[in-house]
């Protein structure tokens, strides 16, 4: 009875996947936030290196990965696939359940997949500094190790909840060489604005994009990188996806469903795009759903239309199921999920219904994790116990139904930093929540960009 499934350092892909080339309908174009007009790889020259603009834009089905990022990639990938049979006898399904495990890298999260190949093309093109945003820290320490490798100095603007919640994530980013600041700061112009308006925020990834935004675009030596929602991230992310076929076929098995985390598309796409790539190549027939907080449901109860990716509309506009750029999510634990909108590739393949989308609150994903740590030993982290939250409620759906269908999630990444979540839950000061209606019309009402027919 195999329970783990491994590939070897050679079995590092040699290409990601970038999706665009198969989608039936391709992602509108972003806009400049002045003239509202479509706007091409030359505006995002100040904030980005050229070669991942390039990346940003591509419709070429397959992208080389340079050698220098495979080599630094084998610290920890491949990563394993397991078979989860002590958590398919806890749920008592016919379900077979498996799950990609990405918490073996440095940073323990997903992240490094892009941090690594954005710090490479800006070491490529001479940058000497990187600043970013980062919410649960994941991204943060992860851009912090890749810059660290890369002689990079690195800035990080991080959530001011999380900053507060996860100290050791921030001692991660300083071991790496990385300076660190709550957001809202007062280092920048716009983190003073909002701190005048409110000096109790406790943050959001919007607003501390804005002041990572601010500081690249005012200093001719830094450049930005984001975490999420690009094209260009989930383009590299897709190696988990790549190395799960691989995989899945060792296994004997394919999935009939795909799950992961959703806060801006990262974590999600790296797992799905290369499955939707089967069902568009092959015909086959694979469900992908994205899991995300009901405190912060941007795709199950936002509206497709242009907004901004910051809170301080310093970005292009981008076509996005979105709640609103100035929403501001509640102080829930999954700091990694709490961003108003969604990354453009994603929401244009759920406007399309070529996949799913699914909320849950507060308390469901921390008894789901907690099920799942009782059951296979690795603590996840708070963003991926919502994907956790899902695969049950597939699992028990199969046990109604008498179905014996293969589930495959991404576990993003372990909760070792996370211990004030959990110990939150168990002291009972982890409530239900779900944003109400009437925030979310308040919020969209707010919103003075594009709408899109």
């Amino acid at each position: 009875m195999q329970r783990k499934f491994m590939l070897s350092d050679q079995d590092i892909p040699e290409k990601w996947y970038n999706i665009i080339a198969d989608m039936p309908n391709k992602p509108l174009p972003p806009l400049h936030p002045g003239t509202l007009e479509p706007i091409g790889p030359e505006a995002l020259a100040p904030l980005f290196p050229m070669e991942l603009i390039k990346q940003e834009v591509s419709t070429e089905k397959w992208i080389e990965i340079p050698d220098e990022v495979r080599h630094l990639y084998s610290l920890w990938r491949p990563t394993p696939l397991y078979r989860a049979y002590n958590f398919e006898r806890m749920l008592d399904t016919p379900a077979k359940i498996y799950y990609k495990y990405e918490g073996t890298s440095p940073s323990g999260s997903h992240k490094p997949n892009t941090a690594v190949p954005q710090a490479y093309y800006n070491k490529q093109e001479g940058i000497k500094k990187i600043t970013t945003e980062t919410g649960a820290g994941q991204w943060g320490s992860a851009l912090s190790f890749a810059c660290n490798h890369f002689g990079i100095e690195c800035e990080v603007f991080m959530v001011k909840l999380s900053y507060e919640h996860k100290p050791y994530r921030k001692v991660m980013m300083n071991t790496w060489g990385a300076t660190v600041h709550a957001s809202p700061s007062t280092t920048t112009e716009i983190g003073k604005k909002i701190l005048a308006e409110d000096p109790h925020t406790t943050g959001s990834l919007g607003i501390a994009i804005s002041e990572a935004v601010e500081r690249a675009a005012t200093n001719d030596d830094t450049k930005y990188a984001l975490g999420s929602v690009l094209n260009h991230v989930k383009l590299h992310q897709t190696v988990i996806g790549l190395e799960a076929i691989r995989q899945m076929e060792m296994a004997g098995d394919m999935p009939d469903v795909v799950i992961a985390p959703f806060g801006g598309g990262s974590n999600f796409s790296g797992l799905a795009l290369p499955f939707l790539r089967l069902n568009f190549d092959e015909g086959r027939n694979i469900r992908c759903i994205a899991s995300e907080p009901s405190s912060c449901p941007k795709l199950t109860r936002g509206q497709f239309r242009y907004d901004f990716g910051d809170t301080g509309g310093m970005t292009p506009l981008l076509p996005m199921y979105t709640l609103g750029h100035d929403f501001v999510p509640a102080p829930i634990h999954a700091g990694g999920l709490r961003y108003h909108g969604a990354g453009v590739i994603v929401s244009q393949l759920l406007r399309d219904k070529l996949i799913e989308a699914r909320a849950h609150d507060n308390v469901e994903v921390f008894e789901a994790g907690v099920q799942f740590a009782r059951a296979e030993g690795i603590i996840p982290a708070p963003e991926a116990t919502h994907g956790i939250a899902t695969v049950i409620a597939e699992a028990e759906r199969c046990k109604r139904e008498g179905r014996s269908e293969v589930i495959l999630f991404n576990l993003c990444g372990h909760g070792n930093f996370d211990m004030k979540a959990y110990q939150d839950y168990f002291d009972g000061k982890i409530v239900r929540h779900e944003v109400t209606e009437a925030e979310i019309k308040a919020s969209l009402a707010r919103l003075q960009t594009p709408t899109i027919p």
